[in-house]
């Protein structure tokens, strides 16, 4: 930018030089701006707050309806994985020696017995042994439920507290747990109407048998998992035996078939040499024949 320069000649013979421009242009530059500003202040005013509070809140709106699709979507899969895990593992019903018991128990009551009986002589009456035993017999045929849910108890429990098994699982659980331990409780007072204080050590009883049928029950089936291995073993080296022998059978007979054929083959050549003898001979005789009738009569 160019500037104009005035020159003053003062009285006392001295110039000063007076820069006019800079007013004139400075506020040119000045006026130029000012506008623009000014419509982005009127823009910026012009807007009304409550746009950008509708803009926010339905940006938010839409981020909240998001996130709550998802997080029902993902408790559906999660209910329905496990409503889905398991969904017999708490179906337990009481084994049929429960009712064998009280079969048994309602004989004896017809026969005359009574709850804590005192036993005839010290020994105890037959109707005494008869329940002893139907009460064992049902308290072994426990031991599997019991054991069960014992087992998964603490595990379910955990599941519960930490919201990771469906209500219905847990109701399930729930009313296992709830027979088993009324089963437990009902035999332990069977026990005392049998014999006072038996209720102490019954389930212990119960459990080592349990544990010892168990054991030969196991025992029977490496049993029977190792005869049937002997069996096994047996018929395949009866097989391997005879796969053997017919194989040892098939190379004679191959062989004989083999020394067959050879001396068939080596017949047929012979026949076929003889008789191509044979040929020959009679070919030689008959042009021998031919051959002295035309001289004779040539010369006759």
């Amino acid at each position: 930018m160019s500037t104009t320069e005035e020159a003053t000649v003062n009285p006392d013979g001295s110039t000063t030089f007076n820069d006019a421009g800079d007013g004139t242009d400075s506020a040119g530059a000045g006026g130029e701006d000012m506008p623009d500003m000014e419509g982005a202040e009127e823009i910026i005013k012009g807007t009304d707050p409550a746009l950008y509070l509708a803009l926010a809140l339905v940006v938010f709106a839409a981020i909240f309806f998001f996130l709550q699709l998802r997080k029902k979507k993902k408790n559906a899969e999660v209910d329905e994985f496990f409503s889905n895990l398991d969904g017999d593992k708490f179906n337990l019903k009481l084994p049929a020696a429960v009712d064998e018991y009280y079969e048994v128990k309602g004989k004896c009551e017809t026969d005359g017995w009574e709850p804590g009986q005192v036993t005839e002589g010290g020994q105890p009456s037959a109707h005494h042994r008869a329940l002893a035993q139907a009460l064992m017999k049902r308290c072994i045929a426990d031991i599997p439920i019991v054991s069960h849910i014992q087992r998964e108890s603490a595990g379910m429990n955990k599941l519960y507290s930490q919201s990771m098994c469906s209500v219905k699982q847990w109701k399930s659980y729930q009313a296992a747990e709830q027979m088993v331990s009324a089963e437990v409780e009902e035999v332990r007072a069977e026990a005392d109407e049998i014999e006072p204080g038996w209720s102490q050590v019954v389930w212990r009883q119960a459990m080592q048998y349990h544990n010892m049928l168990k054991q030969k029950e196991e025992q029977a089936k490496g049993q029977a998992v190792a005869q049937q291995r002997a069996i096994a073993d047996k018929k395949k080296a009866e097989d391997d035996k005879k796969a053997a022998e017919q194989a040892r059978y098939d190379a004679v007979k191959d062989k004989v078939d083999a020394e067959k054929a050879r001396i068939a083959n080596a017949e047929k050549v012979t026949n076929e040499l003889l008789k191509q003898e044979e040929r020959e001979k009679e070919s030689k005789k008959a042009f021998s024949s031919k051959g002295s009738g035309m001289k004779k009569g040539f010369l006759g």
